[in-house]
């Protein structure tokens, strides 16, 4: 069994009077370790299907299993709890707290989980030093690149020990030198933690990086994109 499977999944949204199906019957298997990339032009569904793999958003039809949870089943407040405790999310602008250091962002998910103060510390002082920011632990985001506060942020997303990281857009906001560094950091992380990842991107170099590069346009996934 794949570590996450979507099987038959639908989502359409309303625009005026049009709807619009972003997703129509994907089938998509990843298995624990592997590293996904998704591409396609915009609007053909890419956020969407990390949006329900990730259970904030709800399917219109069928379903979407990650280690062996239905996600696609669980209420609202009960996918909340399951994404806390089981999927990191790396974000395309950071999204970091401004009055907290780098250390206060990174352990912010470790807050919603039953472990001690010790435990916690520890969880974040291991996912700095994976992105090598362990001598920026004190330092508030305007005091750090654009890229350190990527790696904050991918810190943060593995810091709880998740089943599964979704990045959308994770280099969009980097110049080119930066995004480089932020690629290989996700590929050696990917490899040596066997950390499953999941992202969108619009960079067709970035995509090569992946394990298993996708193509998604109009609702379907279309020839892997190698």
């Amino acid at each position: 069994m794949a570590l996450v499977e979507l099987r038959g999944v639908c989502k359409s949204f309303r625009k005026g009077d049009q709807t619009i199906t972003p997703l129509d019957h994907i089938d998509l298997d990843i298995e624990a370790g592997e590293f996904v990339s998704l591409m396609g032009p915009s609007g053909t569904g890419k956020s969407t299907l990390l949006n329900l793999v990730s259970g904030i958003d709800h399917a219109d039809a069928g379903t979407i299993t990650v280690d062996g949870t239905v996600v696609s089943e669980l209420s609202r407040s009960k996918r909340a709890d399951w994404r806390a405790a089981n999927l990191g999310y790396i974000f395309q602008t950071h999204n970091l707290i401004p009055v907290l250091t780098a250390y206060e962002n990174v352990e912010l998910p470790t807050l919603l989980l039953k472990l001690s103060a010790k435990q916690r510390r520890q969880r974040v002082e291991l996912a700095l030093a994976a992105v090598g920011l362990s001598d920026r632990a004190e330092h508030y985001p305007r005091q750090l690149s654009g890229g350190q506060e990527q790696r904050v942020g991918i810190a943060r997303a593995i810091v709880a020990h998740p089943k599964v990281v979704v990045a959308d857009e994770p280099t969009g906001s980097l110049d080119t030198e930066t995004t480089e560094q932020v690629l290989e950091l996700l590929q050696r992380l990917n490899k040596e933690l066997d950390i499953t990842l999941l992202m969108v991107t619009h960079d067709t170099d970035a995509a090569q990086i992946a394990s298993r590069p996708l193509l998604l346009d109009r609702g379907k996934f279309l020839e892997p994109a190698r």
